[in-house]
């Protein structure tokens, strides 16, 4: 196509030497569809590096499990039942027959005793609280009642410190022989 427009402005330009009146001829290449001009658009630069940014991220997880987990099932794959020996107490991870349920109850997560005995500390905190709460009622009613002392200087205070300063006392009272 090239090589037909030059020629096509070759043969305007000798006729238009060969004609007498002009001699200067101006050839103009129109390449386009119309007028040059520059279409201002936003930026996607952003849209580019998130993108960029997600594809690697998702590979540097994606490609690491995945060889995990092929690895896992593949080379070690799912546990066996067996028959448990005479004085042995499984433990709360060897229930699990995949290796990564296994690994992640093993290390990550907390066993179901562990979970029983921090219900039951959080029980005897609460049953520490209601206990004081109902000391400070009855202190409280008392005061109300005999009206011999003002309240803004109670503090409560739990019986093992007392038991601490006793002790303490008791120590001293002996090192000292008072």
């Amino acid at each position: 196509m090239s090589v037909v427009s030059c020629l096509r402005g070759g043969a305007i330009a000798l006729k238009n030497v060969s004609s007498p009146g002009k001699c200067l001829t101006i050839i103009q290449r129109e390449m386009g569809h119309g007028p040059r001009k520059m279409v201002i658009t936003p930026s996607r630069w952003q849209w580019h590096k998130f993108k960029d940014m997600f594809h690697f991220y998702v590979m540097l997880g994606a490609i690491p499990l995945g060889a995990l987990v092929f690895a896992a099932n593949v080379f070690i794959g799912p546990a066996q039942l067996s028959p448990i020996p005479e004085n042995y107490t499984p433990k709360n991870w060897e229930y699990y027959s995949h290796p990564i349920s296994r690994f992640f109850a093993r290390y990550l997560t907390p066993s179901h005793q562990q979970d029983y005995e921090k219900y039951l500390h959080f029980m005897y905190e609460e049953n520490e609280k209601k206990q004081m709460r109902l000391i400070e009622k009855k202190v409280r009613e008392v005061m109300a009642e005999r009206g011999d002392s003002q309240a803004f200087y109670y503090r409560p205070i739990l019986t093992k410190y007392h038991r601490m300063v006793r002790d303490e006392y008791e120590k001293l009272k002996d090192s000292r022989g008072l």
